[in-house]
């Protein structure tokens, strides 16, 4: 967790390389990609597919969730393979927003706890900070070419 540009997707990234360098069978996706497609699959009366794939990899990295609202039926349906993965396999997940702002990510306060619940049990949660690299990064470079 950490505000824009602290190195979280870097971070889950990092992560999964090492975890599939070891052997483990790795997946990452976008919060709303993953919910989008478990979205048109739920539409398609297929949702047992998208739910079966994400739950058999052995380490599931999402990444921004936190960036978009999710409505009922998205967080129902993350919450499903959140459920499935639950004290199975491993979920990593990057975040802008700390989990007391997560009731804004999941518009049912009931179901962003749950989702809360399921992520924190037996996690450990990383925090990231609030100074971008990305936005020092570029304060120093404007600064080495106005000494020039």
């Amino acid at each position: 967790m950490g505000d824009s540009g602290t190195g979280k997707s870097h971070m889950l990234i990092a992560l999964g390389t090492e975890a599939a360098m070891k052997g483990s069978r790795v997946r990452y996706t976008l919060a709303t990609k993953l919910v989008n497609e478990l979205v048109e699959a739920a539409d398609e009366k297929q949702l047992n597919k998208p739910i079966a794939r994400y739950g058999r990899v052995d380490l599931l990295c999402i990444d921004e969730l936190g960036y978009m609202e999710l409505d009922r039926r998205g967080a129902e349906l993350l919450f499903q393979i959140l459920t499935e993965r639950e004290e199975k396999n491993s979920v990593a997940i990057a975040s802008n927003e700390s989990f007391s702002c997560w009731t804004k990510t999941c518009t049912d306060p009931r179901l962003g706890a749950a989702i809360v619940d399921r992520l924190t049990f037996g996690g450990t949660i990383i925090e990231s900070g609030t100074d971008s690299y990305r936005l020092a990064t570029t304060r120093a470079r404007a600064e080495q070419q106005g000494a020039s």
